[in-house]
């Protein structure tokens, strides 16, 4: 068994949770880094046992449209400033990962830039997929119709290196992993011919790959990843909850059986990319979200904010992701007091996966269904241990949890 193997995550957006402008000019840059780090404590009184962070390298503006992957954006502070927050997840027993941006590169990168002005035979050129007999001369390909973002260019060896290089300056720094960011979007062979270079170096790295639809198992065992964002299961718990039909839970449930068989997925009910669980389903249903998610197989994660009940709605907009990644306090006891009581459902559910190690590879079966009722048995990879869910939409949203004494373990509080 690896570190890997029972980790339970707290993915922090740092731009937003450290009160970094985004689109607005950063007049004085600060040391905001630091201010994550005085959160430690909070990540592990909440049981998780890592910090999954999303960009944190010089960007333009929301962190996905890098400008330079080898240097802390500045907005967030320098080199001291993220060694002190290795240190302090270090201190602590807590694993850190964070997420590159492989796919694409900010459209006003320095080198993209050079490279437009110096043409195809420059130094560079073969970093970046450029058009280069487009009509209104050298074109940069884009990423999903974003004319700010760059496209990489995945099939030269010298993006193989640069990827490599990045990866392995900030292993050596001191963190665990990579959450690649946007892999569906790069063929699987390119990540192939990157990640044994990366793991001859850094056997133990754990790697991530967002991949939202499609042959998870597959893409996963082409690339040589390590997990895949489960948004299968992301989309059947929202939707059965908010809808009321539990049947969708169930088809998704049995899908991800296949895929535990393959690999061990990344899972969650919330992200950096969505409208915030309680915005979605309400925050009482949140809870039995959260007791889903703690129940089945899978490599949880809590979306820093849905723990305390933070609402929030993405909208298609410019700037249409600020509500579901906002600024944090200062401090944890800063936090307003209505989110204590979901605080404590999550330490609680959280503290019952830790007690049942065997959930992470557990698989589960069908007892009961209709509609609004459901009741599965979670039972470990051996074949013995196991527990019985029950969730109940019948009316106020009630999730139980037993043991196979039949002890009831937790019950959710309406």
């Amino acid at each position: 068994m690896g570190w890997t193997d029972h980790a339970i995550w707290w993915h922090v957006y740092p731009l937003g949770f450290c009160g970094a402008p985004i689109r607005e000019p950063d007049p004085t840059p600060a040391q905001r880094l630091g201010k994550l780090a005085g959160w430690l404590d909070y990540a592990v009184q909440l049981g998780t046992s890592g910090l999954l962070l999303g960009p944190i390298f010089a960007s333009r503006t929301h962190g996905y449209d890098s400008l330079d992957q080898f240097r802390i954006d500045p907005r967030l502070g320098g080199d001291e400033d993220f060694d002190a927050l290795i240190a302090g997840c270090r201190a602590r027993g807590l694993r850190l990962v964070l997420d590159g941006v492989f796919s694409h590169v900010s459209a006003g990168h320095p080198d993209l830039q050079q490279v437009l002005r110096d043409g195809p035979g420059s130094e560079r050129a073969a970093l970046f997929d450029i058009d280069w007999q487009a009509p209104g001369g050298p074109t940069p390909r884009v990423f999903e119709g974003h004319p700010e973002l760059a496209r990489l260019n995945h099939t030269t060896p010298q993006t193989v290196d640069y990827v490599a290089r990045v990866m392995e300056h900030w292993l050596d720094r001191g963190i665990d992993g990579w959450r690649l960011d946007a892999a569906y979007s790069v063929a699987p062979a390119f990540w192939a011919e990157v990640l044994p270079r990366v793991r001859a170096r850094h056997p133990e790295a754990w790697f991530l790959g967002e991949v939202i639809h499609g042959d998870y198992a597959g893409y996963a065992a082409a690339a040589g990843i390590d997990s895949v964002t489960q948004y299968e299961l992301w989309k059947a718990i929202r939707s059965s909850l908010a809808d009321r039909n539990l049947f969708e839970l169930d088809w998704a449930l049995r899908r991800h059986n296949g895929f535990l068989e393959h690999l061990t997925p990344y899972t969650f009910v919330g992200n950096h990319d969505v409208t915030r669980i309680a915005s979605a389903v309400g925050p009482a249903t949140a809870v039995t979200a959260l007791a889903i998610l703690m129940t089945v197989g899978g490599l949880p994660s809590i979306y820093a904010g849905d723990e305390q009940a933070f609402t929030g709605v993405k909208e298609d907009r410019l700037g249409g992701d600020d509500a579901i990644r906002p600024a944090f306090p200062d401090t944890p006891d800063q936090l307003a007091p209505w989110g204590r009581p979901v605080l404590r459902a999550h330490q609680d559910l959280i503290g019952l996966r830790r007690r049942h190690a065997w959930l992470t590879t557990a698989s589960t079966e069908r007892i009961s269904l209709t509609t609004t009722r459901y009741a599965y048995r979670t039972r470990a990879r051996d074949g013995g241990a196991f527990l019985d869910v029950v969730i109940d939409l019948t009316a106020t949203p009630v999730a139980t949890i037993s043991d196979q004494t039949g002890r009831t373990l937790w019950t959710q509080r309406g």
